[in-house]
């Protein structure tokens, strides 16, 4: 079982995008940056969008009832008791984390939900002083910790050592970890009894990843984590604020090596795929592109239906699944690659999308834009001329098309100042094509101003001769 944050599902895909008029969005049947599509809006523990909505009303409803008069005698003898109930009530609540995903078998499901769903610690024995009253200031400074990294913005405190010589996990190998998380209100936001990652894939944040090295096989640990090592300026819509550190419990249960994709079942691949995928639009909508389109490389490694011995292995059922996610995920790939200006892999990755869907109007669209970008007009044109018949309505494609034809007329072998009175005045352009064959007025005006002004100053000279004389 992996468990990973995730905002939502996207589309499957974020938008295909202008890349020079970000206010257009091309084809609006792509999301516009990243929104989820509505196949799969959020996927819980057990895998279905209608108990995300519910745990977010959930969620609604418990606000609702903490803003509401207080029972509770303890807090009616405060001065400020409805907000002291709704301090006291965060303190015991467990926020439902309903974008935690879980790579785990469904066998497990129900009862891993169930027990996650509590309000109790999965470390009643650690009811210290570090979970209940102290400020994340004052355990930042305090003694007995250890640092994580050089920066200090990353602590830990043992609670239970192991033998010297326990194994230690390293890069690349899978862990298996129980996990809780807390806001320094000591809001419960992330709580897992069986947590399964590889270390350096990002399918948990970097406080995890980076602690987790430094752990031994069984060993109980309290972690402290800056918001730059968990989930930094944005936080996490709608437990985690922004700038937020967090306070875990961990303890580290099982390392093992990570499974070869190629010698799993299909469907397995196709659970752990797209889970990567749903990664990748977890920090697609966050912006940070670089992750994003390193996640849906990890899941195209995983979505395929060869076999260690080249062969195919999958039934026909199976084959259409992954096809059907190898192409969101390289549509996805493609929009993030054309976000960070990867013109040329973005293009690459659009004829892949092509080669598997043939009819994909995301693809074509974004293959003939990038396309005429590049001056290749002619197998531009024919691109977008068939994503017009397939979405005849989308007005991206007719403005695509617009620009593409008007960047070829303005290609031909044509004085440029013949076109410009065209633009000005219409078809009514002689006057300024053809030559007259009349002398301009304005020429024989200033020849007979010439010749008066000579024939006067001659006039001059003569009576001004003669009156000497």
């Amino acid at each position: 079982m992996v468990s990973i944050a995730i905002c939502s599902d996207m589309e499957t895909e974020p938008c295909c995008e202008e890349r020079k008029e970000p206010a257009v969005d091309p084809i609006e049947l792509e999301v516009r940056e990243a929104t989820p599509d509505k196949e799969s809006r959020t996927d819980l523990p057990s895998g279905s969008a209608e108990e995300g909505e519910e745990l977010q009303r959930n969620e609604k409803a418990d606000t609702e009832v903490c803003a509401g008069p207080s029972e509770s005698p303890e807090v009616k003898s405060l001065p400020d008791g409805r907000e002291t109930e709704c301090k006291e009530r965060r303190k015991l609540k467990k926020t439902n984390s309903w974008k935690m995903v879980r790579f785990q078998d469904p066998s497990e499901d129900d009862d891993v939900l169930e027990r996650d769903s509590s309000g109790e610690s999965l470390f009643p024995e650690y009811a210290m002083n570090e979970l209940t009253s102290s400020t994340f200031e004052e355990l930042f400074m305090a003694e007995g910790w250890q640092d994580v990294t050089e920066d200090r913005l990353l602590r830990k405190k043992v609670l239970e050592p192991v033998a010297p010589h326990a194994l230690s996990p390293i890069w690349g190998q899978e862990v298996t970890m129980k996990m809780q998380c807390v806001l320094e209100d000591r809001t419960v936001v992330e709580k897992d009894r069986k947590l399964v990652f590889v270390i350096g894939e990002g399918d948990v944040n970097q406080a995890l990843e980076e602690c987790v090295m430094s752990m031994q096989k069984g060993e109980i640990t309290l972690l402290l984590a800056d918001s730059r090592y968990a989930y930094g300026l944005l936080g996490r819509e709608p437990d985690i604020p922004a700038w937020a550190p967090l306070l875990y419990q961990l303890q580290l249960l099982g390392i093992r090596e990570k499974p070869d994709p190629l010698t799993m079942p299909i469907a397995d691949r196709i659970r752990i795929g797209n889970q990567k995928r749903e990664r990748g639009n977890f920090h697609f909508q966050r912006e940070e592109y670089c992750m994003a389109a390193r996640a849906y490389c990890m899941a195209l490694d995983v979505l395929t239906t060869c076999s260690r011995d080249g062969n195919g292995s999958g039934v026909g059922a199976e084959e259409e699944e992954v096809r059907d996610y190898r192409v969101k995920c390289l549509n996805n790939l493609a929009t993030a690659q054309l976000k960070l200006e990867q013109y040329n892999e973005a293009l690459h990755t659009s004829r892949d999308v092509l080669t598997l869907e043939p009819n994909n109007v995301k693809a074509l669209f974004r293959t003939g834009k990038l396309l005429s970008d590049r001056s290749e007009y002619k197998e531009a044109m024919g691109l977008l001329k068939k994503a017009l018949k397939l979405e005849p309505a989308t007005k991206a494609i007719h403005l695509e098309l617009s620009k593409l034809v008007k960047r070829q007329s303005g290609g031909k072998d044509t004085p440029e100042w013949k076109s410009k009175p065209a633009e000005m005045l219409g078809e009514n352009i002689s006057p300024f094509l053809i030559p007259s064959k009349k002398k301009p007025s304005g020429i024989s005006w200033k020849f007979i101003l010439g010749a008066l002004v000579v024939a006067l100053g001659s006039f001059v000279t003569s009576v001004i001769l003669t009156a000497r004389h």
